[in-house]
């Protein structure tokens, strides 16, 4: 009799301690896709703020005289196109396709962006315009602030997706439906505004590659 009830207590025991591991399990995933979410949030707010300064500096820009219109038709379509693709708002993508049409829409709009301030070093009165200044340095500062939100997202999403894949949590995320989530690709090179190149010969302000 004894046996039988030293038996049943272990195998209680294993119950409980199993029982308190997946707890501890579930309970890690929960909070790391709560920081990736909360982090996609703070990503999707920096491309806010950026989107958000566009339209001024368009307008600053389409005062001065005989400035390239493709130019900035250019970043006004990019604009529109970054700020149509529809992705979740409340949590970050599980959907690697999705996180792919954000990211190349948004990489679209860097490039024109910074396209459009290499063609500002042909117009003195403009790039010397306290306004336009002000607008450039607050879309630098944006495009800085948005590499850091990227590469933070990336981490933490890195975190859960480790805990995610490895044993014995993997046990408990595919019993609670915790999948893998993507994660940003490289930095794009837009994000950094092109070095430019003055012909002192009478030429053109040239960018470099």
């Amino acid at each position: 009799m004894k046996y039988i009830l030293g038996f049943f207590g272990v195998i209680v025991l294993l119950v409980i301690v199993v029982s308190f591991g997946g707890c501890v399990s579930y309970n890690g995933l929960v909070s790391r896709s709560q920081a990736v979410d909360q982090q996609w949030a703070q990503v999707q707010n920096v491309y806010q703020r950026r989107a958000d300064l566009v339209p001024n500096l368009v307008a600053t820009v389409q005062g001065s005289a005989n400035f390239e219109k493709s130019t900035l038709t250019d970043v006004i379509q990019a604009r529109a196109a970054a700020t149509s693709v529809n992705v979740n708002t409340n949590a970050a993508p599980n959907d690697p396709n999705q996180l792919e049409q954000f990211d190349k829409a948004q990489g679209e709009l860097s490039r024109s962006l910074g396209r459009l301030l290499v063609t500002v070093e042909a117009y003195p009165d403009l790039k010397s315009s306290k306004n336009f200044l002000t607008l450039q340095a607050q879309l630098e500062g944006t495009e800085n602030r948005i590499s850091t939100e990227r590469g933070r997202f990336n981490d933490v999403t890195k975190d859960y997706n480790t805990k995610v894949q490895s044993f014995p949590s993997m046990i408990v995320a595919r019993m609670g439906g915790f999948t893998p989530k993507p994660y940003f690709t490289a930095t794009p090179a837009a994000q950094t505004v092109p070095p430019v190149n003055f012909n002192f010969d009478g030429g053109s302000p040239t960018t470099a590659h």
